[in-house]
């Protein structure tokens, strides 16, 4: 595979430079990170969520972990983990397990870490287990426009 299309045709239209950074095979944020020989903390990730409300993408850095009841909180939503099962009807063109956080290109709202907002670059994955793309981190946050910035991970 390689840049889904999707993800691809909204990097295009957005006028944002981007560059991909392939890496050997890998399902696991921490391992992609080390193989690409890129700070974890500079990798964002998504986890879906979904509640009566509708899904919600929370990208955060790649070593760190969502705090359910604090993002619930700030966000006034009951937000719980969506099954595996559930992610391909939304994410059509990506493998599943690497799904890039750049929600808005998918028509699904986003949370944005502020662990992630004053990292130089970003590093996301590109809708497979082999590439990556690098942006800018004001990019990064111009991609993700309207995205509510919190504090969530830790």
């Amino acid at each position: 595979m390689a840049i889904s299309n999707t993800l691809r045709r909204y990097l295009d239209s957005s006028g944002i430079a981007y560059e991909t950074v392939k890496h050997p095979f890998s399902t696991s944020s921490q391992k992609i990170a080390q193989v690409a020989h890129v700070s974890g903390l500079r990798l964002a990730k998504g986890v879906l969520l979904r509640d009566k409300a509708g899904f919600l993408l929370a990208v955060l850095p790649s070593p760190l972990h969502i705090e359910l009841d604090t993002l619930n909180e700030l966000s006034d939503r009951d937000l719980e983990l969506v099954e595996e099962d559930d992610i391909p009807q939304l994410f059509p063109d990506c493998d599943l397990g690497a799904i890039p956080p750049i929600g808005i290109a998918y028509e699904i709202e986003v949370v944005l870490d502020t662990g992630l907002c004053d990292e130089p670059d970003i590093y996301f994955e590109a809708g497979d287990h082999v590439e990556l793309i690098r942006v800018g981190g004001t990019d990064f946050q111009t991609l993700l426009r309207g995205a509510k910035q919190l504090r969530f991970a830790h």
